[in-house]
């Protein structure tokens, strides 16, 4: 007789419950920037929105950073970490292909012995994480979930590329996922477009320094078409926001706050034109001063918009993630 699996147990929803930030205490204006391209102030800002960055120091690394994020996300959510169940980390500059640095990370805020794994899914990374922790938390695998996302992409970056030496920073963002009495977290609409794989991508591989002969070779950097990614962001990711909209069953008036990947300022208020979201929603705008973060601008935007009163808890907004890959995830969710 076949053996039957008892079902699972976990919550019937799940919410975010806290949100924390680390920015580095380095800032990097475009007059710094200025010193290694030929550019000027006014067209970094014309073209990307940027003002200024942050960039880590010796002591801010991957796991530094998303332990102080991680921590203020769980002291904001109520818990103590161990009641931590699971750690989700999305990053593509965490240089060491194994261990996961979500299990130091864990270690490190004192959580036991939760799940813990990364994922590298770009700038998309986030919203990948948010969705796997809901899963666990509906699931039943895990009470709370930490979803960290975070990036020291000044290591990734060619200063003396013209056309992305402005645009990265560094910081780590993080929250908790867990459980809820009611929908507070919508379908994730998610997927990729690999045909365009190589139009975000790291310069060259790692496995390029096992030959000597290649000593030479400059460190791997991101590098970009930024029109193609540009015109993909505004024309392809409106609809995935429309569509995550329409899954949740939420209109454009129904918004409090839009939170999409920091990226650039002109894909921004394109996304808000083409979605035709009303003057009330507010839209978060963290890359002037901090840049694009990857799969941590989404969780630092959140935090910022909570800590200066621009968003306030129970508001319901729209968040979007898109990159490298190319890969997005697009969801609605209430604020803590």
């Amino acid at each position: 007789m076949t053996a039957k699996i008892k079902p699972t147990k976990g919550a019937p929803y799940a919410r975010i419950l806290g949100v924390g930030g680390y920015r580095p205490h380095r800032v990097v204006p475009n007059e710094e920037i200025l010193k290694h391209i030929d550019s000027s102030d006014e067209w970094i800002r014309s073209r990307s929105g940027i003002a200024t960055r942050h960039w880590a120091g010796p002591d801010e690394t991957v796991a530094t950073m998303s332990v102080e994020a991680g921590g203020k996300a769980i002291a904001a959510a109520g818990l103590t970490p161990e009641q931590i169940g699971g750690v989700v980390v999305a990053t593509v500059s965490h240089f060491k292909q194994t261990p996961a640095v979500a299990t130091e990370i864990a270690h490190r805020l004192g959580a036991g012995k939760p799940a813990a794994f990364d994922i590298s899914a770009g700038c998309a990374g986030f919203g990948y994480g948010l969705t796997l922790a809901k899963g666990m938390v509906t699931d039943g695998t895990a009470e709370y979930v930490l979803v960290v996302g975070v990036e020291r992409l000044s290591d990734l970056t060619d200063l003396e590329d013209r056309a992305t030496a402005f645009l990265f920073g560094d910081g780590a963002g993080a929250v908790v996922v867990g459980p809820s009495e009611e929908p507070a977290m919508g379908p994730t609409v998610w997927g990729s477009e690999g045909d365009k794989s190589d139009t975000i991508t790291q310069t060259l591989p790692w496995d390029v320094y096992r030959d000597e002969k290649t000593a030479e070779v400059r460190f791997p950097a991101i590098t970009q078409e930024g029109q193609a990614v540009f015109r993909w962001a505004v024309y392809e990711m409106a609809k995935v926001a429309q569509q995550a909209l329409d899954e949740a069953g939420v209109s454009p008036q129904d918004l409090d706050v839009f939170i999409p990947h920091q990226a650039n300022m002109r894909i921004i208020d394109s996304m808000v034109k083409t979605l035709e979201l009303p003057e009330h929603v507010t839209v978060a705008r963290d890359v002037e001063t901090t840049g694009n973060t990857s799969a941590a601008s989404i969780p630092l935007a959140m935090e910022r918009l909570l800590a200066t009163g621009q968003a306030k808890s129970g508001d319901t907004a729209l968040v979007i993630g898109f990159g490298a890959g190319l890969v997005y995830a697009a969801t609605v969710v209430t604020l803590p």
